[in-house]
C-alpha cells in the first residue's frame, strides 16, 4: 500500500508542462520518495516539428524548513518523431535524459507545481547534448 509520509505528499498527479516544449505530464509515486514521471510533448518551430514521450525515474528529497517543497533528481529516456519541414524527412528521436528539479505540493489543495532542468544526450537522428530542457509543470493531484 501507499501511505503519506514526510516525503510523499500525493500519490498521482496529472497536468501540463510548459517550457522549451509543451505537453502533458503524469507523475506517480512508487514509494514515498520514488516516482515515475511521463511527459508527452510537442514542439513546432520554423524548421522542425516533433512529438516525444519521456519516461523518468525520480528520487524526491525533503528540504528542511520548507514544508511541501522537495528537490529531486533522476534519469530516463525519450522516444519520438522529428519532422524536418524543409525536406519532409521523418526521423526517429532517441535520447538518454537526466532531471534535476523542485516539486511543491500546495497544502490544502490538490495542486502540485514543479520546475526542472532535463538535459538530454541525443542518440538519434544525430548525436548531441541538449541542455535546453527547462520546464515548469502544473498538476492536479489525486
Amino acid at each position: 500500500g501507499f501511505g503519506l509520509s514526510a516525503n510523499a505528499q500525493y500519490k498521482n498527479a496529472f497536468g501540463v508542462r510548459l517550457g522549451d516544449a509543451y505537453g502533458v505530464t503524469f507523475k506517480t509515486f512508487l514509494q514515498s520518495n520514488k516516482a515515475l514521471d511521463f511527459i508527452l510533448n510537442v514542439r513546432n518551430r520554423d524548421d522542425v516539428e516533433y512529438f516525444r514521450l519521456t519516461g523518468l525515474y525520480e528520487v524526491h528529497n525533503p528540504i528542511a524548513g520548507a514544508p511541501g517543497l522537495r528537490w529531486y533528481y533522476g534519469g530516463g529516456g525519450t522516444i519520438g518523431r522529428l519532422n524536418y519541414k524543409h525536406n519532409r524527412d521523418n526521423e526517429l528521436y532517441l535520447s538518454i535524459d537526466g532531471v534535476l528539479g523542485l516539486d511543491y505540493k500546495l497544502d490544502g489543495a490538490p495542486l502540485n507545481f514543479s520546475l526542472d532542468w532535463k538535459p538530454a544526450l541525443v542518440l538519434n537522428p544525430f548525436t548531441d547534448f541538449d541542455a535546453q530542457g527547462v520546464g515548469a509543470s502544473i498538476r492536479i493531484t489525486f
